[in-house]
């Protein structure tokens, strides 16, 4: 483990702070963890933490020895391309990299619909549109089962075109997982919930309130 001179601004029942602490742990990476009180304290849209932590009030928030940055999916570039010197989580390869953010973009959409939709659900956040959140959610959820099950019939299991996950499957992972929390059934999506299952157990998963690791076999 490296010297923990990193800081992570975290709420732990947030999906996108869960992809850091995966990734983290993932990386090997030691770090501090600085509670945020999201709920019910709102404490991210304070003025203390608009001023000196993301003016934004969103999570995560990273702090790697005086390097400050946002956003979960510009994180997980970062930390991997740091961090992780053979390249596995954030290929090198000029295509794959293109595929890598064609979907962290996807992952945003994640965030503004299925995560919205649990925001709602789970967290009191009722002047959201539920069924819009719903909607939208369901409109990316089949892209990614579509795209999946085109994958599978390659013989292939992750969204990129590697034969092992990258940042892209651990950013779309935690608000397709938790998507119940939001009212939204997988029911519908195989390939989806084929993708769910393979990437809880991977080695390593640590897993969060609502999405735990795999037991063993």
């Amino acid at each position: 483990m490296t010297t923990a001179t990193l800081k992570l601004y975290d709420y732990p029942l947030s999906g996108n702070c869960f992809k850091v602490r995966q990734m983290l742990a993932w990386l090997g990476v030691a770090y501090q963890t600085v509670p945020v009180d999201f709920f019910p304290g709102r404490e991210h849209k304070s003025a203390a933490f608009l001023a000196s932590v993301n003016p934004l009030g969103q999570l995560p928030v990273i702090d790697d020895d005086g390097f400050v940055l946002r956003d979960a999916q510009a994180i997980l570039v970062y930390l991997a391309s740091r961090y992780d010197p053979q390249g596995r989580w954030y290929p090198d390869e000029p295509s794959l990299r293109g595929e890598v953010a064609q979907w962290l973009a996807t992952a945003d959409e994640l965030t503004r619909t299925a995560s919205a939709a649990r925001l709602h659900d789970a967290l009191g956040y009722h002047h959201l549109d539920i069924d819009a959140c719903r909607t939208g959610a369901r409109a990316v959820f089949r892209v990614l089962d579509d795209h999946l099950a085109e994958r599978a019939t390659e013989g292939l299991r992750w969204l990129a075109s590697a034969p092992e996950p990258t940042i892209a499957d651990l950013a779309c992972f935690p608000y397709v997982a938790l998507a119940g929390e939001g009212g939204i059934s997988l029911d519908e999506f195989p390939a989806l919930r084929n993708w769910v299952w393979d990437f809880r157990h991977l080695p390593g998963f640590i897993g969060m309130s609502g999405i735990f690791p795999a037991g063993p076999a």
